[in-house]
């Protein structure tokens, strides 16, 4: 009650002289009734001046709020005068501490998320590597268990390909903290990958076929846009015909993935770059985590590299394109 009262302290002092002052000091001077109009027009006056006091008193207030920048304090008042506006910021003051206290807390508990999962995965790894290791001297020695030991090596990749994918999403959040954007041979980080994959191509009979020549070089972030395209290339073989090609080439400044296999429908294209969307293919296989064209978009974002998804008739693409990052043709 106090802070309204202190607040609509000028409009009281102003109806007290405008109807109570005012007509009396007309009345002792001569009858109010031959001088209504003047006393309207002081009564018009006084407002307009009690308006234009108020005005310039909160002129720089105003401003500031019809200022177009956004920043930490763009909620707050610039230097409040009225009681009321003072009141309003100091609110506003707490509950900007309150938020940055807040968000202090926030960033502490994803950096320690951060590290428990980055810790644990390279705990499960390094047994991980113990068993392929074994499977791998196991398989010259017991010819006769060869397809057992191939099973357990196929599920000892799926493992690592998913502590990998983690691993790569836990340390996505500070994707702009680790990024180095120097000159980069297409066609060398292609073949890298399709290495790293080669295993995986062969078990589900689908090869790659690239024809990238080898002066393409582009700007981007080496590791990252590597992480990029291992995965569309392993999503490629997952979800390929078998005895068929993925199909790798660079065309205008743009590359082009394709694979056969089952048509994406229209109304998934869009959805499969949400985290933890597996959609109808993922569903059916029960392989799917929704986390790899989540970390694909991410990423490419966060390079500036346009990309498009289609899918249509048995033939998936995906576009990255690279014509503003191109060093060389």
């Amino acid at each position: 009650m106090k802070l309204f009262l202190r607040d609509h302290l000028s409009f009281i002092i102003l109806y007290m002289i405008t109807m109570i002052c005012l007509p009396i000091i007309i009345h002792r001077l001569d009858d109010l009734g031959n001088h209504y109009a003047y006393y309207i027009f002081l009564a018009i006056i006084l407002l307009a001046i009690l308006l234009l006091f108020r005005y310039i008193r909160r002129k720089k207030m105003y401003a500031h709020l019809k200022g177009k920048g956004i920043g930490a304090d763009d909620f707050l008042i610039h230097l409040p005068q009225a009681p009321v506006e003072k009141a309003y910021a100091n609110q506003m003051r707490f509950i900007q501490s309150l938020f940055l206290s807040k968000e202090d807390e926030h960033k502490e508990f994803l950096h320690e998320q951060q590290l428990m999962i980055s810790q644990t995965v390279h705990q499960m790894k390094t047994p991980l590597s113990v068993i392929q290791l074994l499977i791998q001297t196991n398989q010259l020695k017991e010819t006769s268990l060869l397809l057992e030991w191939q099973k357990v090596k196929k599920e000892c990749d799926k493992v690592n390909f998913s502590l990998n994918q983690l691993l790569t999403y836990s340390r996505s959040s500070q994707l702009l903290a680790d990024l180095k954007i120097e000159a980069i041979s297409l066609k060398s980080i292609v073949q890298e990958v399709a290495n790293d994959l080669k295993d995986y191509f062969i078990e589900m009979e689908v090869y790659p076929k690239s024809a990238i020549e080898e002066n393409i070089f582009i700007y981007s972030d080496r590791k990252w846009l590597k992480v990029v395209i291992y995965q569309l290339l392993s999503n490629a073989v997952k979800y390929g015909e078998k005895k068929s090609f993925v199909l790798i080439h660079y065309e205008n400044g743009q590359l082009w993935i394709k694979n056969k296999g089952e048509t994406i429908p229209e109304s998934e294209i869009n959805r499969v770059f949400e985290l933890f969307y597996t959609g109808t293919k993922g569903r059916i296989q029960g392989e799917a985590t929704g986390i790899g064209l989540y970390l694909v978009k991410k990423i490419l974002s966060t390079l500036h590299h346009p990309y498009k998804l289609s899918s249509a008739q048995n033939e998936t693409i995906f576009m990255i394109d690279f014509s503003g990052n191109i060093d060389g043709c």
